[in-house]
């Protein structure tokens, strides 16, 4: 199975090979500023599974977590379509967004919820929740 991604305008497109292995929400205030929404949307694929087309930029910045994550954006729309923790170096986060799939699988892991805006109900399949 292949799935296919890219940014707003379709210059930076990705293609991640088989199921991923981790899909996520985040609450943390930096991935609403992100996203500009109440919380970002992921999922994570080995590195070698992911191919990646057309021009990006990066921006690094601080998680919450204290560790720096890079984000790859496309110089023409901006849209925020992969990111890469050095914490995690065989693995791409995806934003589920870029797959425009409203058939996605529902998240696993729900992160930062102490940040959680209150009307937002994280869907009962999720496993863990970590702060």
């Amino acid at each position: 199975m292949v799935q296919q991604g890219s940014c707003s305008c379709g210059q930076l497109r990705v293609s991640c090979l088989g199921e991923p292995l981790r899909i996520s929400i985040c609450h943390c205030l930096d991935c609403q500023r992100r996203t500009g929404s109440a919380f970002g949307y992921q999922a994570r694929f080995p590195a070698d599974q992911v191919t990646v087309e057309g021009e990006m930029r990066e921006f690094e910045r601080l998680g919450d977590s204290g560790q720096p994550v890079t984000f790859r954006f496309c110089p023409v729309c901006g849209s925020t379509v992969y990111w890469t923790l050095p914490s995690q170096p065989g693995l791409i986060a995806v934003a589920v967004g870029a797959f425009a799939d409203p058939n996605y699988p529902p998240p696993w892991f729900s992160v930062y919820e102490g940040r959680r805006h209150r009307w937002v109900e994280v869907p009962t399949s999720v496993t863990e929740r970590l702060e």
